[in-house]
């Protein structure tokens, strides 16, 4: 018998699950898969030797996700910052560069520097107020309202027709853009733009991390934390019943971290109606189609600079991202697709054999779509180095419907488990001040689909564990640190 059961072991619940055993309760943590980690697993997809990332890969939200910095991530594992975050290629042999130094960005940038500098530096003086505001729920007061004030301006003139406004070049905008379109919504819109803002302030902060070894290693710190607590991980097991598994375990607080469609099937008779009826409103975005690439050497970039790029951001100018990303919306496959890559042998040499490199690539396309989008995006890395077709030595390919078959957050291939706009940041899923904790005593939910959204931070989870600490157990959110316990670093 156990005091809690969190379902599912991505970052969320894996996040939820250290917190509450942290606080001395007995903990059980259930996966359907073989393995914890969700969108931080590292497998050989490819041939032996070669670790590929099957989700996620880069990661902007390792150093500045509060819940990362309590937990002292950093200190677990060995997160490699490189001097580049991230790349974006144009015709002519051109390149944006984002490197983590703001004034190495706005010196390469040129006419644009200038804009690029009053863009993004009131929000780097102002980051932790933009984090806190950003990693929580909008609808509660901001500690710091004037960096909120900085962003919500920003928010504003980027995600409206008027985002050209103060650039004279096309290479800052094609960069703002690229990581914009990591929301994989509408562009320009205020939801996205408001990630892209968020991804690109961070580019210029703590950088982009890349876990040494692979994403599995963030999922490996959680468990081994969670297991020295008294926690108990179970995998290869699908939870259908809320009831059922309450009356297996004796749980006070059951933490789902699903999406709201699967709550409404593991606990849709003990939801109220309007709730129940909320929860099946929640709507789904565009998929991806996903490919691994074992490389017999690195990508032969014609700009040279993009090969010191962890992550490069692949589809032309903003008006042919734009376009490509609005025609995935409307249910079509763009001709010319934005492909977000990453190759993480520039910065971690341990993912390949000596002189090979691993690569990653996806491209966003119509929810369930079951297209192999290998060509395409083979093409989009063609253009800009040529030669690369010559590299491969296998590839793996996860199209739309295989990424929803390989974890059941990812409705029709949806790797954000919500579609990202205005109305799903404020309602996710539900507007509420505590949008975690559902009607039914005891039952919460700390999934990407609830705030603040999707990236691999662990905060849904967090705050879900955080208000069953309060509402059913009455008990304060304990340290998470390291030196809490006396532990030594692992690095």
């Amino acid at each position: 018998m156990s005091d809690v059961a969190v379902v599912g072991a991505g970052p969320n619940g894996l996040a939820a699950a250290v917190t509450m055993a942290r606080a001395g309760l007995s903990v059980q943590l259930f996966e359907a898969a073989d393995a914890p980690g969700g969108g931080t697993r590292t497998t050989e997809r490819t041939l032996p030797g070669f670790l590929h990332d099957v989700c996620a890969a880069v990661h902007p939200m390792a150093l500045a996700s509060p819940f990362f910095r309590a937990f002292e991530l950093e200190r677990r594992i060995e997160l490699l910052v490189p001097e580049v975050s991230y790349g974006h290629p144009l015709d002519g042999g051109r390149a944006g560069i984002a490197y983590r130094s703001l004034e190495r960005t706005v010196e390469g940038l040129g006419v644009d520097g200038p804009a690029w500098r009053a863009l993004m530096g009131p929000l780097l003086r102002r980051l932790d107020g933009v984090t806190d505001f950003t990693q929580g729920n909008l609808l509660r007061v901001p500690k710091d309202p004037l960096a909120v004030v900085n962003f919500g301006v920003r928010v504003l003139l980027q995600g409206t027709p008027a985002w050209n406004v103060g650039f004279r070049s096309d290479i800052a905008p094609a960069m703002l853009t690229g990581v914009s379109a990591h929301a994989m919504g509408r562009l320009p819109a205020l939801a996205t733009s408001g990630a892209g803002l968020l991804l690109g302030v961070l580019a210029h902060a703590r950088g982009w991390p890349v876990p040494r070894g692979g994403s599995r290693a963030i999922a490996q710190a959680m468990a081994d934390d969670f297991q020295a607590h008294g926690g108990r991980i179970e995998m290869g097991r699908h939870i259908d019943s809320v009831a059922a598994l309450r009356g297996e375990t004796g749980a006070k607080a059951i933490i789902c971290t699903t999406t709201p469609r699967a709550l409404v099937r593991m606990a849709g008779a003990e939801l109220p109606e309007n709730y129940r009826r909320k929860l099946e409103s929640f709507k789904y975005g565009a998929g991806v189609c996903k490919v691994d690439f074992a490389l017999s050497g690195p990508v032969p970039w014609t700009a040279s600079n993009l090969r010191l790029a962890p992550t490069v951001h692949l589809g032309g100018s903003r008006e042919a991202i734009a376009f490509a990303e609005r025609e995935v919306l409307k249910g079509r496959h763009p001709k010319s697709p934005y492909v977000l890559a990453v190759q993480p042998g520039v910065t971690d040499d341990s993912r390949a054999p000596l002189g090979q490199h691993t690569f990653w690539a996806y491209t966003h396309v119509p929810a369930g779509s079951t297209r192999d989008c290998s060509e395409e995006i083979i093409a989009a890395v063609e253009k800009h180095a040529p030669g690369f077709r010559d590299l491969i030595l296998a590839s793996s390919v996860l199209s739309a419907q295989e990424v929803a078959a390989y974890n059941a957050n990812y409705i029709g291939g949806d790797i954000a488990s919500g579609e990202v706009s205005i109305r799903q940041l404020l309602q996710r899923p539900v507007m509420s001040r505590d949008p975690w904790r559902t009607p039914v005593p005891g039952l919460y939910l700390g999934s990407a689909s609830t705030p603040p959204g999707p990236a691999v931070h662990g905060m849904g989870g967090w705050f879900a564990a955080k208000s069953a600490l309060k509402n059913t157990f009455g008990l304060p959110v304990p340290d998470l640190g390291l030196a809490s316990e006396g532990v030594a670093s692992k690095k």
